[in-house]
């Protein structure tokens, strides 16, 4: 037998105890924290809450451990722990949710889906705007609009932070669950905490927070697969076909295949690599037939892809900008990080490893909205080379039968004690949408003056939209195209005076509604033939001047 493996022996009573007196106490510090940001919420709900997530903890006191691994786990409860850790970051964010609720594409994201639901169809050109009305467009987020505009009434958010924070649990889950073979839970939660606040920037109520857990689990099977030089399962490809129904990002999956297939024929036997690459080159292919299992079939693919077109106008668009480091940030920390780990830990990774981890480097540096990515795959990247070299593989350990039915319980509990918080916390009034991209009050004005061409800045495009006015722009950049989108941006920002008058005689605009930071909204205060209607803290309204023009008396 080799040496490296012991028999099980049980883990001493002192060091159970100390590792209870941890746990719990970080749970309870956890549970004065929630308290103070969820003012309502009540008290003993956290405490179920708090003792059943201390109770899965507990739960490895009484364990086997080897000579690989300090604190195993116990195979029964193995996904227990991961559920809680999801439960306590759902109630974390159901906490903050009106984070989620500050990007106007939210507003056009659940309008088509409420046309979905009462068409029973899908878009295919644009009914949304006067500029691009009838040209071709497809929604590659369909089923993501169609959930949430399930959970929407109107003016009340509550179902659209909840589906979203259930998202970002479910995340947490998936990501604790998957290092769970090279880290303990307990310091994977500690891992995860700093990767979230990373990411929070990007966590919005749109459909790319719900493809996000099936992201990270299907790049972790990948991933899991490389680590056993084996092929991915045949079950991955349901997961890309759910993936590329709910948003285009699974371009991002497909992409990986190739990569994380080479980090597991290099690193399978010599005899095996031909059979090896056969498999995941089969399974590429297959992945990118699931892709395409959407209403849309291939287009899918064509338009998800069909944004990377737009060239220099992606570093105008916020989340497509590159990184910007003015200012310190946590995506700063985090490479400083990787990069002292490198040059003083002395750990190592394999070429192939080194690849995939300057791929998920220049993703993220490139465009800000793939930070959360890196923030979630880097650490999967990095745990089986680093855990073999710091002796951290983790034994699991067979368990009696009776303690399913005990995690079984816990689990049912948590879900109780969740389902508690969210009926006592997530009223239909507590969230409330940003107002700066909702002029409430001047569109309805200018419905009153039955406006019907209105000129104003994409957010509030968003916001038009939900109010059934035809936008002059709105979120959809790949509808517009490279050049319209510029030239908006130099309109709207003072750029070019030209620019904006030419579009307003080009689309025969007959109000506009801007902003009032925005340098158009001054502008337009002194261009002839145009007057100021109507102004407050939000938005400023100008209409076109059609009174006759008062000649001065001739003189005599």
């Amino acid at each position: 037998m080799d040496d490296k493996i012991q028999m099980s022996i049980r883990a001493p009573r002192n060091w159970a105890a100390s590792k209870q007196v941890v746990v719990k106490a970080s749970l309870h510090r956890w549970a004065a924290a929630s308290r103070s940001s969820l003012p309502q919420l009540k008290g003993d709900h956290v405490q179920v809450l708090t003792r059943c997530c201390a109770w899965s903890f507990n739960s490895e006191s009484a364990m086997s451990i080897s000579i690989t691994s300090s604190v195993p786990v116990r195979g029964v409860a193995r996904w227990l722990m991961p559920f809680c850790i999801g439960a306590i970051v759902y109630v974390f964010f159901l906490g903050i949710g009106d984070v989620m609720l500050r990007d106007s594409d939210t507003l056009w994201q659940i309008k088509i889906g409420q046309w979905i639901l009462e068409h029973r169809a899908l878009p295919y050109n644009d009914i949304y705007s006067f500029t691009r009305a009838g040209e071709a467009w497809i929604s590659s987020s369909w089923l993501s609009q169609v959930l949430f505009a399930l959970v929407y009434e109107p003016s009340n958010w509550s179902g659209a932070v909840i589906l979203t924070s259930l998202a970002i649990g479910v995340t947490a889950a998936i990501f604790v669950y998957l290092l769970e073979p090279y880290l303990e839970p307990a310091r994977a939660f500690l891992l995860l905490t700093p990767l979230l606040a990373m990411s929070v920037g990007h966590f919005l109520a749109r459909p790319h927070m719900l493809a996000l857990p099936v992201m990270l689990a299907f790049v972790g099977g990948l991933l899991a697969a490389a680590d056993r030089r084996t092929a991915p399962s045949w079950l991955l490809l349901l997961l890309m076909a759910l993936w590329a129904n709910l948003h285009g990002g699974f371009v991002m999956g497909l992409v990986l295949i190739g990569p994380i297939g080479l980090d597991a024929i290099v690193a399978a036997d010599r005899n095996d690599r031909f059979a090896v690459a056969a498999r995941w080159a089969l399974f590429g292919l297959a992945a990118l037939a699931a892709s395409c299992c959407t209403p849309y079939g291939w287009d899918t693919l064509l338009g998800a892809t069909k944004i990377l077109s737009l060239g220099k106008l992606l570093s105008l668009i916020w989340e497509w900008m590159p990184a910007d480091f003015s200012s310190f940030s946590p995506f700063e920390a985090a490479l400083l990080g990787l990069i002292a780990i490198g040059y003083c830990s002395g750990l190592t990774l394999p070429w192939t490893r080194i690849l995939l981890l300057l791929g998920l480097t220049w993703a993220a540096l490139t465009h800000v909205r793939n930070i959360e990515v890196f923030a979630l795959l880097t650490p999967l990247v990095v745990a089986k080379p680093f855990a073999e070299q710091l002796g951290l593989t983790r034994a699991v350990a067979q368990e009696p039968r009776f303690s399913f039915t005990m995690t079984a319980i816990a689990a049912l509990v948590i879900v109780v004690a969740g389902w508690s918080i969210t009926r006592s916390y997530a009223t239909p009034h507590r969230y409330a949408f940003i107002a700066n991209q909702s002029p409430a009050a001047a569109v309805d004005l200018l419905e009153r003056r039955h406006a019907q061409r209105i000129f104003s800045t994409a957010p509030i495009g968003g916001y038009l939209i939900t109010r059934n006015i035809k936008s002059f722009i709105d979120g959809r950049a790949e509808l517009y195209g490279e050049q319209f989108v510029l030239d908006y941006f130099d309109a709207v920002e003072g750029k070019n005076v030209e620019t904006l008058l030419r579009l307003l005689e080009t689309y025969r605009i007959d109000a506009t509604l801007l902003n009032t930071s925005i340098p158009a909204a001054r502008i337009m205060d002194h261009l002839p033939g145009w007057k100021q209607l109507y102004a407050d803290d939000i938005a400023v309204v100008h209409v076109r001047d059609d009174a006759p023009v008062q000649l001065p008396p001739a003189s005599r």
